[in-house]
């Protein structure tokens, strides 16, 4: 077995820069999947990535040798201290594949789609991308002001989440909610009915806010629907992954009935 030991390795010097840059990212079109879940995922989904490195100690891992079995991309094996250095996990998972990111789709004019206005926290991103597709969502926005979709970190939240939505970052939200053909909801205090009130069938574009700003004025004015979560007198908000999930499940209750 060749094991790759220095850190001036091209492919490590890539690797590094892809799990810490997302310019870097933005630049290859590629990011890291880390560990054996989010490669069966990607490859369940048909989606094969560029190249699988693996830590010299994790090599003959029943998991992971099932998962190079399945592999056409190139593997490599690195280092233990080396490998541990391209990981944000405290516990490595011993493996890391290079995936092409995906091309953003055409934005959709109608159906369920999920707009994220500056969330930017990576794992409540993450988490709320597992919800969207759990909930039959069909596409997702995110703004600019969101985290990175395809950082490592996201793609660790979402467990899987990306390989079945469709994604388009650096959406200019105004633009294609202008061009949406259904409601355009969003959450907010003023000028809101309770989200059980609301008819959210049919096509719609639900918006969530930044965790601390909330939805930005130029989104809100283009709302024809505001609605607020019913909660306890004394709490302002909920935690927007919470939020996301609560308002995504009214509808698959309203389009159940």
């Amino acid at each position: 077995m060749d094991v790759i030991q220095s850190r001036q390795n091209p492919l490590i010097k890539t690797c590094s820069k892809l799990a810490s840059n997302r310019r870097e990212r933005l630049k290859s079109g590629l990011s890291l999947l880390d560990g054996p879940h989010l490669l069966a995922a990607a490859l369940d989904a048909g989606q094969v990535p560029q190249k699988v490195l693996v830590a010299q100690g994790a090599a003959h891992k029943p998991e992971i040798t099932a998962l190079i079995a399945r592999l056409s991309a190139s593997t490599v094996y690195v280092a233990d201290s080396l490998f541990a250095e391209l990981s944000e996990l405290e516990s490595s998972s011993g493996l890391l594949a290079v995936w092409p990111i995906p091309v953003p789709p055409e934005p959709l004019r109608a159906g369920l789609v999920l707009a994220l206005d500056g969330v930017q926290d990576p794992g409540n991103v993450g988490a709320i991308l597992r919800t969207a597709a759990a909930a039959g969502v069909e596409q997702v926005w995110l703004s600019a002001a969101c985290a990175d979709v395809y950082s490592p970190k996201v793609l660790r939240a979402g467990m899987g989440a990306h390989f079945m939505l469709p994604l388009i970052e650096r959406a200019a939200l105004p633009d294609l909610l202008q061009a949406f053909a259904g409601q355009r909801a969003v959450t907010a205090l003023d000028g809101s009915i309770s989200l059980y009130a609301a008819d959210l069938c049919g096509s719609l574009a639900l918006v969530m806010g930044s965790e601390g700003q909330g939805v930005s004025a130029e989104v809100l004015a283009l709302a024809n629907l505001r609605v607020r979560i019913p909660m306890r007198a004394g709490l302002e908000s909920l935690n927007v992954g919470a939020a996301a999930a609560i308002c995504l499940y009214e509808r698959v209750r309203q389009s159940a009935a």
